[in-house]
């Protein structure tokens, strides 16, 4: 059975290679991009299943190459940071980043992290129903399609993934720990903000009023929960 394929971006050649060596070992195909122009002139020529991206390259870096891939296509992405900067990792999210990873880091870490985001994605579309109904919402499970009423929502992958499984599991209170568990597909070492940030960009995506949602509710203390009836 074929693998998927994963683009590696990264001006530093020496990393390149040690995680080209742990992906294929896993049975992965990797692309390889020294830079920003050549990464969006793969993502175009190989079509990638998941593009890890590090945000300090040459001439075009991660963000704008992220912001760029955004503008058509809903490839998975993980962005690299050699800074701790909180900025950095919620700048990446914001322009609708996956998951990051701070360096130095244990290539079979990120191994990992693209498994658990390709198992936890084909988990989903096995299990959860074609179409989910609820209001004037409508989740096209197979066809990773939002429709509010008569107008289509562009929705990240991760966004998409995020909504699916709460509004499969309406009801049903969710901490931030159980979020990241279940949509990201592994421990994200407490860092909640990432649920944070796309749980609004949901919620300024599908909600009629963003400040007074109706669809995705916070629990004060605890969580989120999509709304069981409207």
């Amino acid at each position: 059975m074929t693998k998927e394929k994963i683009l590696i971006v990264d001006d530093e050649k020496t990393l390149v290679k040690a995680l080209k060596f742990n992906l294929e070992k896993e049975g992965f195909r990797v692309e390889e991009a020294f830079d920003g122009e050549e990464a969006l002139q793969k993502v175009l020529e190989a079509s990638p299943d998941i593009v890890v991206l590090d945000l300090m390259l040459p001439g075009l870096d991660g963000f704008e190459v992220c912001r760029q891939i955004r503008k058509k296509q809903e490839i998975p992405i993980i962005m690299l940071t050699a800074r701790g900067d909180d900025i950095d990792k919620v700048l990446g999210l914001e322009l609708g980043a996956d998951d990051y990873m701070t360096k130095p880091f244990n290539p079979r870490e990120l191994v990992a992290r693209i498994k658990a985001i390709l198992r936890r994605s084909g988990a989903r579309e096995e299990g959860l129903k074609k179409h989910i109904h609820t209001g004037n919402l409508q989740i096209d499970l197979l066809q990773h399609r939002v429709r509010a009423g008569d107008k289509e929502i562009d929705l990240t992958s991760k966004e998409f993934a995020l909504l699916s499984f709460l509004a499969a599991n309406a009801g049903r209170v969710y901490s931030r720990e159980q979020l990241l568990e279940q949509v990201w597909g592994y421990n994200y070492y407490g860092d909640a903000r990432t649920v944070d940030v796309h749980i609004r960009h949901l919620r300024e995506k599908i909600e009629a009023e963003p400040g007074n949602p109706e669809l995705i509710i916070t629990v004060w203390g605890t969580g989120y929960k999509f709304r069981e009836e409207l």
